[in-house]
């Protein structure tokens, strides 16, 4: 038998690790599973378990990705002609991963317990979070916008996602606290029913004098291959259109470039200071909401938006941003395989999109 490359050796150690932290974690609960007991599990070192993950926290949100990822594909989502449809079908699809009085002792409902007690206990993730559930209501709320009243003005959907999302985090939280209460299908059309609110939904872009204008550039663009978490599918990041690099602290920014730019294709690339810890946190807050819209949005539909998580900073760098924090902010317009303009700072993802709609 041919020896396992460094590489091979770590990723089967990698999978170990998962799949004997995902055992433990479901038997004794986030908080009382020690990381000995993972690497006794595993057959594995400490050491190696340490090697693969920072910490207890690390290895929990990935294991609690890499369970989300094996979700079968759902079938294709049936035609709608409203945004009440949409959002009913949307609302269908993310109870039915919840708790139910006669299952809540299932292996999903325990390994999953602990997670929002665990996002709450520290700013570290709860902010990042915070930030992960703006990105999912904007685009939620992108793919809310095509199916407006037959002749009506399009209009921005971004405050109706977040009101659905507020209920279905809701219902979600008492479904783990009181499985068995309420009844999912009256959320199901309280959902349906948040379409047709005046929520009074209007766009304000950034305050002009205070965002950095895009500066000029004729730069290679040599991105590395990527995959588009929300589709599933190579980025195909050296196509024209708007790059920003964004910190887990600044997602809601991505808007600033979609309004700014309706017609081109923006990439939001992830980036944070503490890439093995919270990344898996963004992939698990993204693979559900990718789940969802699968089942409730038709593709055509979706919104022109990639996600792009940049473990290794490899796609920050190319764009120029060599150093990477969750407060990061930089953005790139790509045309004809050059970077033709860069912006950095607070306004950057709407200063580089700008001139792409002139």
């Amino acid at each position: 038998m041919a020896r396992l490359t460094r590489a091979q050796l770590q990723q089967r150690n990698r999978a170990r690790v998962l799949a004997a932290a995902r055992q433990v974690f479901t038997e004794q609960g986030f908080r009382d599973a020690r990381i000995d007991d993972i690497a006794e599990r595993a057959e594995l070192t400490r050491g190696a378990v340490y090697s693969n993950f920072p910490g207890k926290r690390a290895l929990y949100f990935a294991v609690l990705a890499a369970d989300a990822q094996e979700v079968p594909e759902p079938p294709r989502p049936p035609a709608t002609a409203t945004a009440g449809e949409v959002l009913a079908e949307f609302a269908r699809a993310w109870l039915s991963r919840l708790p139910l009085a006669v299952d809540e002792q299932a292996d999903g409902a325990r390994l999953g317990r602990d997670l929002m007690p665990e996002i709450l206990a520290d700013e570290a993730t709860r902010v990042p979070y915070a930030e992960l559930t703006r990105l999912s209501a904007v685009l939620l709320g992108l793919a809310l916008e095509p199916f407006g009243r037959p002749g009506a003005r399009a209009a921005r959907r971004v405050r109706t996602a977040e009101t659905a999302l507020t209920l279905l985090h809701g219902a979600g939280q008492v479904a783990a606290a009181a499985p068995g209460f309420g009844d999912p299908f009256d959320v199901v059309r309280a959902c349906a029913h948040l379409a047709d609110l005046d929520l009074d939904d209007r766009w304000a872009p950034p305050h002009l004098p205070y965002v950095p204008r895009a500066r000029p550039a004729d730069d290679p663009w040599r991105p590395p291959a990527a995959t588009d978490l929300l589709r599933e599918v190579p980025a195909r990041l050296d196509a024209d259109g708007v790059v920003t690099v964004l910190g887990l602290h600044r997602l809601g920014a991505v808007e600033e470039a979609v309004r700014a730019a309706p017609a081109a294709v923006v990439t939001a690339v992830l980036v944070t200071g503490q890439a093995a810890e919270l990344l898996p946190l963004a992939r698990l807050t993204l693979v559900e909401l990718r789940t969802c819209l699968r089942r409730s949005v038709p593709p055509d539909a979706w919104p022109r938006v990639r996600v792009v998580c940049d473990e290794s900073g490899a796609v920050a760098a190319a764009a120029g941003v060599p150093a990477v924090s969750d407060a990061t902010e930089a953005a790139v317009r790509v045309r004809g395989g050059r970077i033709v303009a860069r912006a950095d700072g607070h306004g950057a993802a709407h200063a580089a999109a700008v001139p792409a709609t002139g």
